[in-house]
C-alpha cells in the first residue's frame, strides 16, 4: 500500500514537472517568435530607409542644377545621410531619420522657388519615388512598433516575465518620430 502511494506521488510530481516544463518551452518559443517578428519588422524599415537614402543623391543633384547657391541645404542633407548611414541602433536610426526628414523639408522649400525644376520630369519621378518610399517607411514603422508592443506585452505579463527574465529577453525600442517631425510639410509641386 505504501509503495503504491509512493509510485502515485512520483507520477503526480512527474506529471506536474512535465506540465511546468511544457509551459516553459511554449512560453520560450512564443517569446522567440515575437522577438524574431520584431527583428524582421526592423529589417523592413531598414530596407526602406536605405532606399530613401539612395534616392536622395539623385534628387539633390537634380535640384543643384537649378539652385546651386543653396549650399547650406545640400550640406544639411549630406550630413543627415551620413548620420543615417552610421546609425546602428533603433534610437540612432530614428534620430537620423528625423534629421533627414527635416533636411528634406528644407530641400522641398527651396524647390518651391524654381518653377522649372518643379516641372522637370526627372525631379517629378524622383519626388514620386521618394513619396512612395516615405509611405512604405510609415507602414513599416507602424508594423515594427506593433510587433514591439506585442513582444513587450508578452514579455512583461505573468508567467512570461519569469521566463523572459531567466532567458534574458530584453525590451525593444520603438521607432518614434520627434515632435517637430510630426508636422506634415505643406509642399505643393503643382503650382
Amino acid at each position: 500500500m505504501l509503495g503504491g502511494l509512493v509510485v502515485l506521488g512520483l507520477l503526480v510530481l512527474g506529471g506536474l514537472g512535465f506540465i511546468v516544463l511544457a509551459v516553459v518551452i511554449m512560453t520560450y518559443n512564443s517569446l522567440v517568435t515575437l522577438r524574431n517578428r520584431c527583428e524582421n519588422a526592423w529589417s523592413q524599415i531598414d530596407v526602406q530607409l536605405k532606399r530613401r537614402n539612395d534616392l536622395i543623391p539623385n534628387l539633390v543633384e537634380t535640384v543643384k542644377g537649378y539652385a546651386a547657391h543653396e549650399q547650406e541645404t545640400f550640406t544639411r542633407i549630406t550630413e543627415a545621410r551620413a548620420a543615417m548611414a552610421n546609425a546602428q541602433t533603433v534610437k540612432e536610426k530614428a534620430s537620423a531619420n528625423n534629421m533627414l526628414t527635416g533636411a528634406l523639408k528644407s530641400l522641398f522649400a527651396v524647390v518651391e522657388n524654381y518653377p522649372d525644376l518643379k516641372a522637370n520630369q526627372n525631379f517629378m519621378q524622383l519626388q514620386e519615388e521618394l513619396t512612395t518610399t516615405e509611405n512604405k517607411i510609415s507602414y513599416a514603422r507602424q508594423f515594427y512598433n506593433d510587433s514591439v508592443m506585442k513582444y513587450d506585452t508578452s514579455r512583461q505579463t505573468f508567467p512570461n516575465n519569469i521566463i523572459a527574465g531567466m532567458f534574458h529577453f530584453v525590451d525593444r525600442d520603438y521607432f518614434e518620430v520627434e515632435e517637430a517631425a510630426r508636422e506634415v510639410p505643406n509642399v505643393d509641386f503643382k503650382k
